[in-house]
């Protein structure tokens, strides 16, 4: 029996995606005026993040390549035999599926789309994610093409949200904060960070399900941090059972198709002491000087420089841990990252309309020192004409988030 090196499956019927077919046309003549401006003849994504954008297929790699091929006149999906025809469901475009019978089918899958006779002159590539070995080997089957990296000119085309988009992430946000109210009601001496977190997560599951009934529901997770777990950022949630006057660190993250979604909060349970609170109350007042910087015009290095003044003159510049926000759109723990868009001294991107970003200052006190522990509070503005739209709605602060039990 011969068995095929690739082949076509359209098993079942397409879906519904979270975007209609007129957004993803309009991001693809995006990405076809950049190959255009830079004499691109054909594109190679390798990355879940710009898959995901450009077709609406969020792959699962284990370690098998993936691909999307753009060229002037076709787009199409170069996906492993595992994954049978979901690739096909649920993309926007055509698939073609390769096997694991012999070595490198997924290069005479993407052979098989352009065909030999006449190679592309200049491919486009992501530099920041296609692997070393992959690319060795496009080099030897396009031996006579050039490669330019376009990764960075995608990622600008992405920071810039259309309204399909800012929809998505709008309801995300509040997913988040439904999350949040779930795991409040499960903050009790002796709970565990794991039990709290299960319960965030299935609030936020079933409500997506009920807003997107047609979509895949994976990747929405919850970190429950307490006592010395609120250190870091994204410390995972263990078995660590709360006490009283445990500084609690509530961080949810629905995921709908792709699109990320984060509310952060700091949180004690009973009480808070004179020295945490200082702290904490330390932290909020350079989140609200955040929110109110957050606008048109302002640029991403400048309002880390007025925020660290402000953490300097409250005496607690010296315990920030990370940038003060960053961008939102298709990204996860898994995958993306539009580092252009983030509040760091070294960022010099000038906000405009339709950017989503957060602001979440974040200090962390050692073990040992009054006041120990990580406080972290976190909003996504969406910026507008004039000013930005802040549509996280969970409060924050002593007054709200001291959770007596």
């Amino acid at each position: 029996m011969e068995r095929p090196d690739f082949f076509e499956l359209k098993n079942g019927s397409k879906v519904k995606l979270p975007f209609t077919d007129k957004e993803y046309q309009n991001r693809l003549e995006k990405i076809r005026t950049i190959m255009s401006n830079n004499n691109v003849d054909m594109t190679i994504l390798t990355s879940m993040h710009n898959i995901a954008y450009y077709t609406g297929f969020i792959y699962c790699s284990f370690g098998r390549p993936y691909g999307c091929l753009i060229t002037q006149n076709k787009i199409v999906t170069i996906s492993a035999n595992i994954d049978a025809s979901q690739p096909w469901r649920r993309s926007y475009c055509e698939n073609i599926i390769y096997t694991d019978w012999k070595k490198d089918n997924f290069l005479k899958a993407i052979v098989s789309i352009i065909g030999r006779d006449d190679p592309p002159k200049t491919v486009g590539i992501e530099n920041d994610h296609i692997t070393l070995d992959i690319k060795e080997k496009l080099n030897s089957i396009f031996s006579f093409s050039n490669f330019k990296d376009i990764s960075k000119e995608l990622m600008n085309l992405r920071m810039i949200k259309s309204q399909e988009e800012i929809n998505i992430i709008k309801n995300g946000a509040r997913i988040a904060d439904l999350g949040a109210e779930e795991i409040v009601k499960h903050i009790k001496v002796g709970q565990s960070e794991l039990e709290i977190a299960i319960a965030g997560r299935d609030r936020m599951e079933r409500e997506i399900a009920k807003i997107y009934p047609n979509a895949e529901y994976m990747d929405t997770w919850v970190w429950f941090q307490s006592g010395i777990n609120t250190d870091g950022a994204h410390n995972p949630k263990t078995n660590r059972k709360l006490i009283s006057g445990d500084i609690l660190s509530l961080n949810t993250f629905p995921m709908i198709s792709g699109y990320y979604t984060a509310l952060e909060r700091t949180l004690f349970v009973n009480h808070v002491d004179d020295e945490s609170l200082k702290a904490w109350e330390a932290n909020i007042k350079v989140h609200k000087r955040g929110l109110e910087l957050i606008k048109p015009g302002a640029k991403c290095s400048e309002i880390c420089e007025e925020l660290n003044d402000l953490f300097a003159q409250l005496g607690y510049l010296q315990y920030r841990t990370f940038g003060y926000g960053h961008s939102f759109g298709v990204l996860s723990h898994f995958y993306g990252r539009e580092a252009g868009l983030e509040l760091r001294e070294d960022v010099e991107t000038v906000l405009e309309k339709n950017m989503v970003i957060s602001m979440e200052p974040m200090i962390m006190i050692p073990e040992g020192k009054p006041g120990a522990g990580g406080y972290r509070e976190h909003d996504i503005l969406v910026i507008k004409d004039d000013d930005a739209d802040n549509i996280t709605k969970f409060p924050f602060g002593p007054e709200n988030n001291v959770i007596k039990n």
